[in-house]
């Protein structure tokens, strides 16, 4: 079981690495055509951007389970590379090479990061820069479990609030709530 995450912090905390220390993935826009993930012999391709030790390929090859947390974050072009090393370094045409993945994440938290530039690039190939709308998810069948009971918040009304701010939904009531927890200086009580 290998455990990644996209950040830092959230590798930290996840006991992981994140995706790209693990794979060896440089800051980049990665499309579906791009040329760093060619296959073809002779010509500049994917072993040329992305080469890994004997020990690497080994470990890459024995992976039965990635844990992705915090994937909100993933951007689609990151997940469909992430789809492609696999398939290449296992000999598969599965996605992810056969290995089983496990998504963990809120995506009504943090949303992906996609520069302005990045986008105009991502935007030709991709409906939104979100880890479900790459390419590998469209044809894979998800068990998707959610997570429903509430454990760090007992006020009801809290609940509600940050529940209509998920969803982009304030009310007058809501606004109310919040305008009563101002304190001058715009500090919070």
């Amino acid at each position: 079981i290998v455990i990644l995450a996209p950040t830092g912090v959230a590798a930290i905390n996840s006991g992981g690495q994140t995706i790209h220390s693990f794979f060896r993935i440089k800051p980049s826009v990665y499309t579906p055509d791009d040329l760093r993930l060619s296959i073809e012999l002779h010509k500049p391709s994917i072993v040329d951007y992305f080469s890994y030790s004997e020990q690497k390929k080994r470990v890459i090859k024995a992976i039965d389970t990635i844990v992705i947390d915090e994937i909100s974050m993933v951007r689609c072009d990151l997940l469909d590379l992430v789809d492609r090393l696999l398939k290449y370094y296992r000999s598969s045409s599965e996605p992810f090479g056969g290995v089983q993945m496990i998504f963990i994440g809120d995506v009504f938290q943090l949303a992906p990061i996609a520069k302005a530039d990045e986008w105009e690039i991502l935007r030709k190939y991709y409906e939104s820069e979100f880890f479900f709308d790459a390419h590998v998810m469209r044809d894979l069948e998800l068990a998707k479990i959610e997570l429903n009971k509430i454990y760090r918040q007992t006020d009801i009304k809290f609940i509600n609030l940050l529940n209509d701010i998920r969803v982009n939904e304030l009310n007058n009531e809501d606004l109310v709530l919040l305008r009563s927890r101002v304190m001058r200086g715009g500090l919070f009580a």
